[in-house]
């Protein structure tokens, strides 16, 4: 019993400074990623145990990554995340991409292609719906913009070589990389993915803009259409 005047504290309290213990002597290695999540719930539900909202976030959305990536609309709409929570989720989100594209940016991509990849993985791997993006790089082949061109549906995303060319010439690139994301989780090319990049790369190539690769990233992998000998 607690003393009178001194209520007893929530179960959960002691759990969370010793969650914050583990995190601080061993990093996020220590912890596997429930732990992790809930570390972050704290910061934005204070008065609550979050261990299975943690868990139901990861189950909904089929891990950490699928829950940094989920949209504002989606959290909100699973029981137990308020808007203040969802926000603290793309907070670290936006923290992670923007510490990615620092290790790309103003860089010579060319040899340093696992960073790009890593980049291209944070900001793609795990979104509901197919993105199409363009990296632009100068002479250097250094990455001078990383823009989102269409955004598409589950399985479909429209490209138009002519609007790839011209905001090329608009950012006066030299070369660009295509990348897109297929939600299944397969990153193999397919027939629609081949048949436009080569419409592109014909394209960039008669303003003699270099069209370097078109990445396709997949939650396990990646498919790179130049290493396939496709573009």
């Amino acid at each position: 019993m607690a003393p009178a005047g001194d209520p007893e504290k929530p179960h959960y309290t002691g759990h969370r400074q010793r969650l914050r213990r583990r995190f601080l002597d061993g990093g996020a290695d220590a912890l596997p990623d429930y732990e992790l999540l809930e570390l972050l719930l704290f910061l934005a539900i204070p008065q609550k145990d979050v261990k299975p909202l943690a868990k139901m976030l990861l189950a909904h959305f089929g891990g950490i990554g699928g829950v940094l990536t989920a949209d504002m609309d989606a959290l909100v709409q699973v029981d137990g995340i308020k808007e203040n929570a969802a926000c603290a989720i793309k907070i670290v989100a936006a923290a992670a991409e923007r510490l990615a594209r620092a290790e790309v940016i103003d860089r010579p991509v060319l040899s340093s292609w696992d960073k790009l990849l890593d980049y291209c993985r944070i900001r793609l791997a795990h979104l509901p719906h197919e993105q199409f993006h363009l990296l632009f790089l100068d002479r250097r082949n250094a990455l001078i913009a990383s823009e989102i061109q269409q955004k598409g549906t589950v399985d479909h995303t429209p490209v138009y070589p002519r609007e790839v060319v011209k905001r090329a010439l608009e950012l006066n690139a030299s070369a660009i990389i295509m990348v897109h994301n297929h939600p299944s989780g397969d990153p193999s090319p397919s027939r629609a993915d081949i048949e436009m990049t080569r419409q592109v790369r014909d394209a960039a190539k008669g303003v003699a803009i270099t069209l370097h690769d078109h990445l396709v990233i997949g939650k396990t992998g990646h498919c790179s259409l130049k290493a396939m000998g496709l573009l």
